[in-house]
């Protein structure tokens, strides 16, 4: 056996910089700054660990070669102590593993995948308001389906989308549990839609106008205020809501309007920016929108940050039309396919649907901007009052 207990303390005293041992794995390691860290090291299945014990003089010589032997003895019977400690850690503060704690933990881990880095809070929402309210404080491995059944269930068919996404997130905040080492039921969301039964909602569409409708409503627009002008290119490009009332200048270059990735919503596998092809009945929207500009925001609101989506939808409830703002990207689309021969591929890259898997994407290098920007441009035709004849894109020159 290696020789123990070679440090005294008359060396600790002043013990100067660098790694000290005194056998068996245990050093202390003295920094140039002056502060010094016990460190344990032992092999766990053949594999190396490190484990730090605490700072010195904080730990003393002969508490740190009583820790020493503790978690020697882990290692000799195959366990790790790194491990083993922070299960001892996490059961002393079981605090730490409600599932407010570990749902917040794996919010961070996915933000990164999240439109904006989640800072909308669209994300955590169903959680926040519907579940942990009521949850917030059960150590997340004590967690079953019936908590989760008696959690949901007043809005499960009420607000069947809502508690559709509160499942899934607690689906992905259970499996991070696991990840993190919790003894934790991947299955309770599974169960608890069983005993939840199938929602009686029906789920509505958003009201659509009739394509044909569309150039009676753009004519109305006559105003040059922001709202006119905002449903006017919403109409004209077909994008969301979203990237529009946040449509910086700087994304404007000629007549190509460049959408970042990130603000784009249901692109899930596709990373690259948009690209909307601008008409000139666009490019002169914008134009008229210009002088309205406010830290870069074409479409700002009076006070700060943009113009809000119920501004426009309140305006459309105004005049006492039942469709909504977003399903002007329906009337484009049954235009598309009604009266125009665009291949499917192309009517769905108007609106930014991403269509076959990551390895078709990956070989098709595409997004058919010249095409697009052929049927923006008679689509723009139309709602401003042209004859909105078929379009033929096949051999077009």
């Amino acid at each position: 056996m290696r020789a123990k207990n070679r440090l005294t303390t008359g060396f600790l005293k002043s013990p100067p910089v660098g790694k000290h041992c005194d056998g068996a794995g245990l050093w202390l390691i003295v920094r140039d700054d002056g502060g010094a860290q016990w460190v344990l090291r032992v092999t766990v299945h053949g594999r190396r660990r490190e484990m730090g014990l605490g700072g010195y003089p904080t730990l003393g010589l002969a508490e740190a070669r009583k820790q020493a032997s503790r978690w020697r003895d882990v290692a000799a019977a195959g366990r790790d102590p790194i491990k083993e400690r922070q299960a001892e850690e996490r059961a002393a503060r079981r605090e730490d593993i409600s599932l407010a704690i570990i749902t917040a933990d794996a919010f961070e881990a996915r933000k990164a995948e999240l439109k904006g880095d989640g800072t909308a809070g669209r994300w955590l929402s169903p959680l926040t308001i519907h579940v942990l309210p009521k949850l917030g404080k059960v150590p997340v491995t004590d967690l079953d389906q019936r908590d989760i059944r008696d959690t949901l269930a007043p809005i499960w068919h009420t607000k069947a989308d809502t508690a559709r996404k509160a499942l899934n997130r607690l689906s992905i905040v259970l499996k991070h549990a696991a990840a993190l080492g919790l003894d934790v039921d991947l299955q309770a969301t599974e169960k608890a839609k069983a005993l939840l039964g199938k929602t009686r909602h029906v789920p509505k569409n958003i009201p659509a106008m009739d394509w044909r409708d569309v150039p009676d409503f753009y004519a109305s627009l006559e105003e040059p205020t922001l709202t006119h002008l905002a449903l006017r290119l919403l109409i004209l490009t077909g994008v969301r809501s979203g990237p529009l009332r946040n449509l910086r200048l700087d994304q404007i270059k000629g007549d190509v309007w460049t959408v970042p990735a990130e603000a784009m919503k249901g692109r899930k596998g596709a990373t690259d920016d948009f690209r909307v092809p601008l008409s000139d009945e666009a490019q002169r929207v914008i134009d008229l929108a210009r002088p309205h500009a406010r830290n870069g925001y074409l479409f700002p609101n009076s006070r700060k940050g943009v113009i809000s989506d119920m501004t426009l939808s309140r305006h459309m409830e105004r005049r006492g039309l039942e469709a909504r703002p977003h399903g002007f990207r329906t009337s484009l689309r049954t235009w598309l396919a009604e009266a125009t021969d665009a291949p499917h591929e192309v009517a769905e890259a108007m609106l930014a649907h991403v269509v076959d898997g990551g390895v078709v994407r990956a070989y098709r290098r595409t997004d058919y901007l010249e095409q697009r920007a052929k049927l923006g441009a008679r689509w723009a035709d139309l709602v401003t009052g042209g004859a909105g004849q078929v379009v033929k894109l096949a051999g077009e020159g």
